[in-house]
């Protein structure tokens, strides 16, 4: 009889994967998926546009961190994180010097720099050991304080005192109030809402595993969050609404799409709100705000409307069979704009959304005890080849 002797994993070579895991099943979730294409994404099991249109910021977020959509409308997550966005002396203190570090503002950068301190001065345990309970109380601290240190830090390089909260406001009101200090417009309030809610989870992307990745080595909420944001920052990931708003300033006119696309195309340069790396087809969330920047009018959504569908129409002709079509962060520029939300804040208002998905993965996470530790395959040097 003839035996074989099979390695253990830990010594097999490591199987060809495909660049940047792209397809790569690397865990089981329950909080949602993205199905590129079929243009549609969930959380729970519920589509996140429907969610979007019909439900609050907390209630989508309760649904994303436990598990179900409350029957409370959110008045419950609500008030927890009404009770956690008060930021302790030690974190007050620094926004000031962070906030005027740099030349160039970067309020993502001081959140960073804010939830580290956090973690220090709130005593945050590392996940792993703590009880379910005290994960996901430390989880809800790092949500409620994101958007109060975004603020502050925004409304302290523009030489403002950071607002108090209000209770009575909530989700895109409460966060047009923390960065303006006035009576939010509840036209504009309903649109970040809808771009809030949309825009909690998507599914697997680099930001979220790296959150995952933090997680399973047990290390606390706030610092699998900072984890996260230093990829989101990345210009390959984090989204550049901010830019594909710059793009139709710089078109102007409808007279000047085309020339300005084809200019782009012949150089080789990316159309910025074009393209997406999971969607064959419409990216949702640009439908659902399309549908909300339409409801508000407008000249500049005009523009959009019509470059979207001459942009479209001209990506299909220079890559037939290749389907590029407008992606979120085309309209979510447009209707941060309408909104009256200030540029340099259309990133970080993704994060004070984002923040709710991360940490619902963080503590997703902890529920399994084995730490990510992928193998790599090395690949000798040409000298080493040489035997030299």
């Amino acid at each position: 009889m003839t035996s074989t002797t099979t390695q253990p994993p830990s010594l097999r070579p490591p199987q060809q994967t495909p660049p940047g895991l792209r397809g790569v099943v690397v865990s089981d979730t329950a909080i949602g998926d993205v199905l590129g294409s079929e243009g549609r994404y969930h959380y729970r099991g519920r589509s996140a546009v429907d969610l979007a249109r019909a439900v609050s910021f907390d209630e989508a977020a309760a649904l994303v961190l436990d598990g179900e959509l409350p029957d409370d409308g959110g008045a419950g997550l609500r008030g927890e994180l009404a009770a956690h966005r008060t930021l302790p002396p030690a974190v007050a203190t620094v926004l000031p010097t962070v906030a005027a570090a740099g030349a160039r503002f970067d309020a993502l950068a001081g959140l960073r720099a804010a939830l580290c301190v956090l973690a220090e001065a709130d005593g945050l345990a590392p996940t792993w050991g703590a009880t379910p309970t005290r994960r996901r109380d430390d989880a809800l601290r790092v949500v409620a304080v994101t958007p109060t240190v975004l603020a502050a830090l925004w409304r302290r390089r523009q030489g403002r005192e950071p607002v108090e909260p209000r209770d009575d406001l909530h989700g895109g009101a409460a966060w047009l109030w923390a960065l303006h200090g006035v009576e939010p417009d509840p036209v504009a309030a309903a649109a970040v809402e809808s771009y809030l809610v949309a825009t909690i989870d998507h599914g697997f992307n680099a930001s979220t595993f790296t959150a995952r990745v933090a997680a399973s080595a047990g290390t606390d909420v706030a610092s699998a969050v900072v984890a996260a944001i230093g990829t989101f920052v990345g210009p390959l990931h984090g989204g550049a609404p901010d830019r594909a708003l710059e793009a139709l300033d710089e078109i102007g006119t409808a007279d000047r799409i085309e020339p300005y696309v084809r200019a782009k195309l012949a150089a080789g340069d990316r159309i910025m709100g074009f393209g997406h790396a999971v969607y064959r087809t419409a990216d949702p969330r640009a439908v659902l705000l399309r549908e909300v920047a339409e409801g508000i009018g407008g000249p500049l959504v005009e523009l959009a409307g019509q470059t979207q569908d001459r942009t479209e129409a001209l990506l299909a002709e220079h890559r037939p069979g290749r389907e590029l079509r407008v992606n979120v962060e085309f309209w979510a520029g447009v209707v941060m704009d309408l909104a009256g939300i200030p540029r340099e804040m259309f990133t970080p208002t993704f994060a004070v959304s984002r923040v709710v998905g991360w940490c619902a993965h963080v503590l997703e996470q902890t529920q399994s005890s084995t730490i990510i530790r992928p193998a790599a395959r090395y690949v000798a040097s040409p000298r080493e080849q040489m035997g030299l």
